[in-house]
C-alpha cells in the first residue's frame, strides 16, 4: 500500500512504494486521465486498416455494417459522421457506449451521458460505460460521483489500468492524495504504459496546477523506481512546470538517485534555476 510523507507544508506529498510492473494486452483506448486529462476505456472498435482496404477481385466483397462504418469514422476522428453511422445501427449497449464516446470527444457531455446511461439500462454491469459515465462526471466537476462510478467499474474490471488511473486522478481532484497514490500504484503495476503520452486521445479536465504537480511528481517516482529514466524525467518536468518547488526534496529523494547523475537531469535543474 502506498504511503505519503509531507513534501511541503500545503502542497506536495511524497509517495514510497514497491513496484512490480506487469503489462497487459492493449485495446482501443477509452477514458483515462494523466494529470488532468482523460482518455477512453477499451470500446473494441473495429480496425480501420482492415475495413478500408480494397477487396481482392478473387474474394467476395464484405458489406460493412453501420456499426463498422462508425468504427472506421471514429478511428479517423470524424465524430459527427461516426454518430450518424451508429444511429443507423441496432441500439445495443456496445453501440450506445461508442456513440457516447463520440459525443464525449466533441465535449457534448449531456448527449454522451444520455448514451452511457442508455447503454447501462440494457447492460447494468457494463464496466466501460460505467467508467465513461464517471469520466463525464469528472469533466463536469462531480468528483465524488466520478469516484463512486470508477470504483464500481474497477470492481467489474479489476485488471484495467485505465480505470485505476481514472480513479486515482478523481481522488486527487478531491484532495484524497493517499487514495489517489494507491490507485496510481495499482494502475502502474497493471500497465506502466498507462501513464505514457501515447495512451490515447486526451480531453482536458478541470484540475488545479498544484494537484497536477502532485500527481506528476509521484508518477515520476514510479517510473524512476521502475528504471524508466526517460519517462521519469518527462513527468518530473511536468511537475516543475506546474509549480513543484521543493528542490531540497528533489535532490534528496532516493527514487531519483540514478536520475540525478544524468546530464538530462542537470540540464533540467539548470533550466529551472534560470526560470
Amino acid at each position: 500500500m502506498a504511503t505519503c510523507h509531507p513534501i511541503a507544508p500545503h502542497f506536495f506529498h511524497r509517495c514510497s512504494r514497491s513496484v512490480n510492473p506487469v503489462r497487459i494486452h492493449g485495446l482501443f483506448p477509452s477514458l483515462f486521465l494523466t494529470g488532468a486529462a482523460l482518455v477512453f476505456v477499451p470500446a473494441r472498435f473495429a480496425r480501420a486498416e482492415v475495413l478500408t482496404q480494397n477487396p481482392s477481385p478473387a474474394m467476395p466483397q464484405h458489406t460493412i455494417s453501420a456499426e463498422e462504418r462508425g468504427d472506421v469514422l471514429m478511428a479517423r476522428e470524424q465524430y459527427l459522421a461516426a454518430i450518424a453511422a451508429y444511429q443507423q445501427a441496432p441500439a445495443t449497449a456496445v453501440v450506445l457506449n461508442k456513440m457516447g464516446i463520440a459525443y464525449h470527444h466533441l465535449f457534448a457531455l449531456d448527449e454522451a451521458r444520455r448514451d452511457y446511461e442508455a447503454a447501462l439500462l440494457i447492460r447494468p454491469n457494463y464496466p466501460e460505460a460505467i467508467n465513461n459515465l464517471g469520466a463525464a462526471d469528472f469533466v463536469q466537476g462531480r468528483y465524488k460521483q466520478a469516484i463512486k462510478l470508477y470504483r464500481k467499474a474497477f470492481r467489474l474490471m479489476p485488471h484495467s489500468a485505465v480505470i485505476a488511473a481514472n480513479l486515482g486522478t478523481a481522488y486527487f481532484a478531491r484532495g484524497k492524495y493517499n487514495n489517489g497514490l494507491e490507485a496510481y500504484q495499482t494502475a502502474f503495476r497493471l500497465d506502466p504504459n498507462v501513464f505514457g503520452g501515447d495512451s490515447g486521445q486526451l480531453i482536458q479536465g478541470p484540475s488545479a496546477s498544484r494537484d497536477r504537480a502532485r500527481q506528476d511528481y509521484c508518477i515520476a517516482e514510479l517510473f524512476a523506481e521502475a528504471g524508466d529514466q526517460a519517462r521519469a524525467l518527462q513527468f518530473l518536468r511536468k511537475a516543475l512546470d506546474d509549480g513543484f518547488s521543493n528542490r531540497n526534496l528533489l535532490m534528496q529523494d532516493a527514487d531519483f538517485a540514478r536520475l540525478r547523475k544524468t546530464p538530462e537531469f542537470s540540464l533540467l535543474m539548470a533550466e529551472e534555476k534560470i526560470h
